[in-house]
């Protein structure tokens, strides 16, 4: 099974990175990978003054270089962090939610969006936000990948993430547990599943992508004994995926679906829920893995793991996800170059 796409060269354009959560980690991840050797050519979307605050706290000696085009990004170099300047409205202090920020952190996404599409840069990676300050500031936001998808106008993002040779897609994302038999329905099984086919093909160069498709109800449903959304919905879209020659496997419960022996059988397995699907990835990779929305009109990753407000300009935190995602970032935009060139 491939892990990621076919290439491992370097992304042509500079990678966009949104720090997110100015009080959170994501200001140190940003400084601390500048002073490393990157994977890619990084252009950081975020107040210069901040960027500059945080490396000092952590006592790293950073250049932080202003740049009015993404696209005229220089090479990466140990020691350097190159920032497209949005400016916050509140200073950041680590560990410090303040809701004057919140509208700052959109600002550092959309202007990301709008630099990929605009073909500047060539995929972009975002740092953790903290869902409730943005809420608590009177906007609505469910997450990055519903927010991208408006944004972009994608009628269906798929969340996924990767771990290694492990990719779970979710056909629910942030939604609470009550509502998920409700959203679970063959149309809505259907445009996750052709997204994820699509993207498996184009981004990950997998030919012919091998799915496995989890129940929704324990033993996935049992016969109908244990709910029927497995028999009424799940079965009719693997079954009408499969008409089109797809390997598709399923409903399959959940319990054994993430099994070692059977996940190696397959590209990626579908979840129904948020928690069905990444508790299993996660016990499996956490710190590692990598989010990737798919569906969308421009490549996002992310990292696999929340703001932890309470390590904040300490410097222990760990930069193992965002490195994984950049490096993706790169690798799935060269695929997907190579995949329209063809």
């Amino acid at each position: 099974m491939s892990n990621t796409a076919s290439t491992n060269s370097p992304s042509p354009q500079p990678i966009a990175l949104t720090p997110g959560e100015p009080a959170g980690i994501g200001p140190d991840l940003a400084v601390l990978i500048a002073s490393k050797a990157a994977p890619e050519t990084i252009v950081c979307f975020a107040d210069p003054d901040l960027m500059a605050e945080r490396a000092h706290q952590l006592g790293l000696n950073i250049d932080i270089v202003e740049v009015a085009d993404p696209a005229a990004c220089q090479d990466a170099r140990n020691g350097q962090l190159q920032v497209f300047p949005i400016r916050a409205a509140a200073r950041a202090v680590p560990g410090e939610l303040d809701r004057r920020n919140a509208r700052y952190v959109l600002d550092c996404v959309s202007a990301a969006v709008d630099q990929c599409r605009a073909g500047s840069v060539a995929a972009m990676v975002t740092g953790p936000v903290q869902k409730s300050i943005i809420n608590d500031a009177g906007v609505s936001f469910t997450g990055h990948t519903e927010y991208l998808a408006e944004r972009t106008g994608a009628p269906v993002p798929v969340m996924m993430l990767v771990s290694g040779a492990l990719r779970v897609a979710l056909v629910t994302t942030h939604v609470p547990i009550r509502e998920v038999p409700g959203l679970v329905t063959v149309e809505r099984l259907n445009a996750v599943l052709d997204v994820l086919h699509l993207d498996l093909q184009r981004l990950f160069g997998i030919a012919s992508p091998r799915l496995c498709v989890c129940g929704l109800n324990p033993h996935a449903g049992e016969g109908g004994h244990l709910g029927d959304e497995d028999e009424t919905a799940i079965q009719p879209a693997i079954d009408s995926r499969r008409h089109r020659g797809w390997a598709i496997t399923g409903p399959v419960p959940a319990d054994t679906a993430f099994a070692p022996a059977n996940r190696v059988e397959y590209d990626a397995i579908v979840a129904m829920y948020h928690d069905q699907g990444l508790t299993a990835l996660k016990a499996v990779g956490f710190g590692s893995a990598v989010n990737v929305t798919l569906g969308l009109p421009v490549i996002r990753t992310s990292v696999d793991h929340g703001t932890a407000l309470d390590r904040a300009g300490t410097g222990k935190v760990d930069t193992g996800s965002l490195l994984a995602a950049v490096e993706l970032a790169g690798v799935l935009a060269c695929s997907r170059k190579d995949h329209v060139e063809q």
